[in-house]
C-alpha cells in the first residue's frame, strides 16, 4: 500500500510502526455550529480510510478530537447569554447527528480538550523547563527558532514563512512567526489553572497533546483537510518533537479543498452550506459518495448537478443490489465454475489495486461498476446465472460497497406488510384466470400502497416505491 506523504511529496509505502496495527490521528471539528460541506469531506474520508485499512487486515486506533473550548465556541456563548459549554454540547450532538447521517462511525476516542488540561498543561511545562516556549504576563509561546525543521511539512524555510505570513510585530514575542501554547485568561472567559496563571491553551498544542497521550510519542498516520497544513500541523510538529525528542507522525494525509459552483466557499459569497442543509434536500448519503467519488488530493467542485450525478450513482447501485436480490430468489443451484469465480475476483483484486495506489475512491467506485456492468447480464438474461455464482457476487459487492460506506440507507422495508402480500397473490390468481381487468386494479391498490409490481423474465417482482 502506497500514501502519498505531504512530509515528502512522494508516494511512499505504507510502514506501521507496528506491525498490522495503524494509529491515526485526524483534527476533528471546534463545536460551535453545524458543520459545513467543506469540514464533511475528511470526516468521510478518513473514516473510509480507517474501513480500508480493517478491511486490508490492519487493527486500527483512531483519535479524532473535539476543540470545545475556542474564541468562536467564547463569542456565540457570550451573544446567547450561556456558558461556553452549552454551546459545544450542543454541537457536539449536532455533529453526532450529522456524522451517523454520512455512516461515519465513532472513532476509537473522541477526546475533548476540556477533558484534557493535564496533559496539555504538562507538555507546555515541558516545553518551558527545556527551553522551547517562554512566558510572557501569563502567555506562553513557542520559540520557532528552536525547531531547526520548522517548515519541513509546508516545505518552506522560517524566513520564508515570515514574509508571507503579514504578521504584525509585536514587543511581546521574540519571533514573529512565535505562537501562543497557552493563553492567559480574559475577563468572562473560562479559564484552568496553571503554573503562568489562570487560561486557556493554544489551539495547536491540544492536538499535540491528545495524539501523544492516546497514541503513543510517534504516530504512524497523522490526517486532516489540506488548509491545516501551515499553521496548525506545522505547529504540531514543532511543539510535538521538542518535547519528545522523536518524529510525531511518519505519514501526513491532506485533503484536497471543496468550491461551490467553481469559487471558494464563504458566508459573504452567498455559498456557504452545512451537511444539514444539504442533507435536508439530497439526503446524507450522497454527500458522502460525493467525498469519494473523486481522489482525495483533488479539489471538489459543490453545486446542484454534482450532488444530483452523486444520488443517481447511488440510485444505479441500490436498483442492481434490488435486482440481485430478486434474482437470488429465482435462482437455481447449479454449476459454478472457476472461471466465473475468477472473473468476479479480478474486481476485487482491480478494487484493492487501486485503493493501495493512494487511496484512490474514485478508481474504487468505478471498479464497483465495472463489477456491476459484468453481473448485470447474469441476473436480466433469459436464463440465470447458478445461484452460487449469483451469492459469490452479492458477496464482493456488499464487501466493497461496505469499505466504501455506502449502501447503507436501504430504499425497501424488510418485511412486505400482510396486506400488500395479500393483494399480490390475489392479482396472481386473476391473471391465472386471465381476468385482466381485476389484475390491473389490483395493481393499481399495491401502487397506493406503496408498492411497485412488475412481471419480469424471472417472475413477478415487488419493490417499494
Amino acid at each position: 500500500m502506497k500514501i502519498y506523504n505531504t512530509l515528502t511529496r512522494q508516494k511512499e509505502e505504507f510502514k506501521t510502526i507496528e506491525p498490522g496495527k495503524v494509529t491515526m490521528y485526524a483534527c476533528g471539528p471546534t463545536v460551535y455550529n453545524f458543520i459545513h460541506i467543506g469540514n464533511a469531506r475528511p470526516i468521510c474520508l478518513f473514516d473510509c480510510l480507517r474501513n480500508y485499512f480493517e478491511f486490508r487486515g490492519y487493527e486500527v486506533k483512531f483519535v479524532q478530537n473535539f476543540t470545545d473550548v475556542d474564541d468562536k465556541i467564547i463569542n456565540k456563548a457570550n451573544e446567547e447569554g450561556v456558558d461556553a459549554s452549552v454551546i459545544s454540547e450542543r454541537y457536539i450532538k449536532e455533529y453526532e447527528t450529522d456524522a451517523r447521517g454520512m455512516n461515519v462511525r465513532p472513532a476509537t476516542i473522541h477526546p475533548k480538550v476540556t477533558q484534557s488540561m493535564d496533559m496539555i498543561i504538562d507538555i507546555v511545562k515541558h516545553l518551558v523547563d527545556n527551553g522551547y516556549a517562554y512566558e510572557v504576563n501569563g502567555d506562553v509561546y513557542f520559540s520557532t527558532t528552536k525547531f531547526a525543521d520548522y517548515g519541513k511539512l509546508s516545505h518552506m524555510p522560517l524566513e520564508d514563512l515570515e514574509a508571507g505570513a503579514r504578521i504584525e510585530a509585536s514587543d511581546i514575542k521574540q519571533h514573529p512567526m512565535d505562537f501562543a501554547v497557552w493563553k492567559a485568561a480574559k475577563p468572562g472567559e473560562p479559564y484552568w489553572e496553571s503554573p503562568w496563571g489562570k487560561g486557556r491553551p493554544g489551539w495547536h498544542i491540544e492536538c499535540s497533546a491528545m495524539a501523544t497521550n492516546y497514541l503513543g510519542k510517534t504516530i504512524d498516520l497523522h490526517c486532516g483537510g489540506q488548509d491545516l497544513i501551515f499553521p496548525h500541523h506545522e505547529n504540531e510538529i514543532a511543539q510535538s518533537e521538542c518535547a519528545t525528542g522523536v518524529p510525531f507522525a511518519n505519514y501526513w494525509m491532506h485533503n484536497g479543498y471543496i468550491n461551490v459552483d467553481n469559487r471558494k466557499m464563504s458566508k459573504s459569497l452567498g455559498n456557504f452550506f452545512t451537511v444539514r442543509e444539504v442533507a435536508n434536500k439530497y439526503g446524507y448519503e450522497p454527500i458522502r459518495f460525493m467525498m469519494l467519488q473523486a481522489h482525495y488530493r483533488s479539489p471538489i467542485n459543490y453545486n446542484t448537478e454534482v450532488i444530483e450525478q452523486c444520488r443517481a450513482a447511488l440510485d444505479r447501485m441500490y436498483k442492481f443490489k434490488e435486482n440481485l436480490d430478486f434474482a437470488l430468489t429465482k435462482a437455481q443451484d447449479d454449476e459454478f465454475t472457476e472461471e466465473q469465480k475468477n472473473a468476479i475476483l479480478a474486481r476485487k483484486e482491480q478494487f484493492i489495486r487501486v485503493m493501495d495506489d493512494d487511496f484512490n475512491t474514485a478508481d474504487g467506485i468505478s471498479a464497483i461498476f465495472e463489477l456491476i456492468r459484468d453481473v448485470n447480464p447474469l441476473i436480466s438474461g433469459d436464463s440465470l446465472a447458478s445461484k452460487q455464482h449469483l451469492l459469490f457476487a452479492k458477496e464482493i459487492f456488499d464487501q466493497l460497497t461496505g469499505v466504501l460506506g455506502l449502501l447503507y440507507e436501504s430504499k425497501k422495508e424488510d418485511e412486505v406488510p400482510a396486506e400488500v402480500m395479500a393483494l399480490v397473490e390475489q392479482r396472481a390468481a386473476a391473471r391465472k384466470a386471465k381476468d385482466f381487468a381485476l389484475a390491473d386494479s389490483l395493481r393499481d391498490q399495491i401502487n397506493e400502497m406503496g408498492y411497485l409490481i412488475e412481471e419480469t423474465r424471472q417472475g413477478t417482482k415487488l419493490t417499494k416505491k
